[in-house]
């Protein structure tokens, strides 16, 4: 009876002892899991943490690429900004813009602009009159050259200057300051000092429009090259016109005032008379003061001091008529049928004598003849009495294009393109090179683009 009280006590002590070891072995075996698991997760953690800066690395210096990127871009871009008449530029150039926008300009005029009286005497060998190239009612131009050897033209107003030529200089620092374009001179800068007002100006080394009509400059122009400076005066007005943040009106638009490069590249110049058009898109018109030259000046603003963009579409015209012609606007020594020289041209177009009215200078071919033409019809719609018969900048560039696209169709089955325009004249193809000269987009559809 003893013995059978033993036997269950020592089972019972037995299963105890392997239950004891069996925890201890269970307790062995989690404390490893529970180790290996820590490790496990710094591991992950530190390999996350490692991937996470490489790839934060990476994203930075694909930011960064991009940027270097945007900077070549940019530099690229700036760079196209350069005429072809002076490729240097001034160290001193104080305005930048954007190509064909405005809208990086914010000029305020001081009392005085960003080069030194001392600057321009030592330029212009001390206004030195072997470097006088010009002379207005605002003052006297001279050749000039800075010291990085940039060629510059420094319009020095007159000493006793009023203060309505102030207002000018004033307005001319302001327009040019706000444009950019090839067919435009460009602002390098402005000088007030004391009683010196000096505008710095691109320097175009060929003279004006005016002084080649008058033969007093090159070797005569022809009908093709004529054709070619009229596109590029009508492709600067119409940036004037549209592509302006605040449409300008250049209220002066004459053969004088257009200068030419030696490649025969048209830059219009002068813009003391210039205006803002009105500022609500709706306004069909801003009234202001009479200004402009006398043979130019739409008769309708002259009637109702009513200035619009159209204004400067009337003196295109006359531009037209003074191109295809060789005349001034304005004949005094001529009989009084011919003394006023649209009434004339476009009556000897009404009676079918274009050839008349053609510049002697210019060759009578055919297709010569045919381009005057077209453009005396052109001329005729610019011309209208009212301004709202007259057609826009843009067509009128639009319409040259088509009528210089004839021309050399119809003279390359007989002759060479080269025989056509003057010594020296530099070929242009229009196919290739419409982009870089003329921002013109299509043969068929002619369309004007911003330059």
């Amino acid at each position: 009876m003893n013995k059978t009280k033993k036997v269950p006590i020592t089972l019972h002590n037995n299963n105890n002892v392997g239950h004891q070891k069996h925890h201890k072995k269970t307790h062995h075996h989690a404390s490893l899991l529970t180790n290996f698991k820590s490790a496990v997760m710094k591991c992950a953690s530190f390999f996350a943490l490692f991937l996470s800066g490489k790839r934060n690395t990476q994203e930075s210096k694909v930011v960064e690429d991009r940027k270097s990127t945007n900077k070549v871009k940019g530099a690229s871009s700036s760079s196209d900004l350069s005429s072809d008449s002076n490729k240097s530029s001034s160290s001193k150039l104080k305005f930048s813009h954007s190509y064909g926008s405005s809208s990086t300009s914010n000029t305020q005029l001081g009392t005085a602009g960003n080069f030194s009286f001392e600057e321009i005497c030592k330029a212009t060998a001390k206004f030195s009159a072997a470097n006088k190239i010009g002379e207005g009612a605002f003052g006297t131009v001279y050749k000039g050259k800075l010291n990085d050897g940039t060629l510059v033209a420094a319009k020095r107003a007159n000493k006793d200057v009023e203060n309505k030529n102030l207002a000018e200089f004033k307005n001319e620092v302001s327009t040019l300051s706000k444009i950019e374009h090839l067919n435009l001179v460009r602002l390098y800068g402005y000088l007030e000092h004391a009683d010196e007002k000096i505008i710095v100006v691109e320097y175009v080394n060929n003279g004006s429009l005016r002084e080649h009509l008058d033969g007093t400059r090159g070797d005569g122009l022809e009908i093709g090259e004529r054709l070619d400076i009229a596109i590029d005066i009508a492709h600067a007005v119409t940036y004037l016109h549209m592509y302006t943040d605040h449409p300008i009106i250049h209220r002066d638009i004459k053969a004088s005032n257009i200068l030419l490069t030696d490649k025969l590249r048209a830059k219009v110049a002068d813009f003391g008379f210039a205006r803002l058009a009105a500022e609500d898109p709706s306004a069909t018109h801003v009234s202001t003061k009479l200004k402009g030259t006398a043979g130019y000046i739409d008769p309708d603003y002259m009637r109702s001091y009513k200035l619009s963009e159209k204004s400067d579409v009337y003196s295109f015209g006359v531009l037209l008529v003074e191109m295809v012609t060789g005349r001034h606007p304005v004949e005094p020594r001529r009989p009084l049928s011919e003394r006023v020289t649209i009434k004339w041209a476009l009556q000897m177009l009404k009676q079918g004598e274009v050839v008349i009215a053609m510049d002697p200078r210019l060759r009578r071919s055919p297709a010569a003849k045919k381009a005057v033409e077209k453009v005396l019809k052109l001329a005729h719609q610019c011309l209208a009495p009212s301004r709202q018969s007259r057609p826009t900048m843009k067509t009128c560039a639009e319409v040259l294009w088509g009528i210089r696209k004839d021309f050399r169709d119809k003279t390359s089955s007989h002759l060479s393109h080269d025989s056509h325009h003057s010594a020296n004249y530099p070929h242009r193809d229009a196919m290739n090179d419409r982009h870089k000269l003329f921002d013109i987009e299509g043969d068929n559809d002619r369309k004007f683009v911003s330059a």
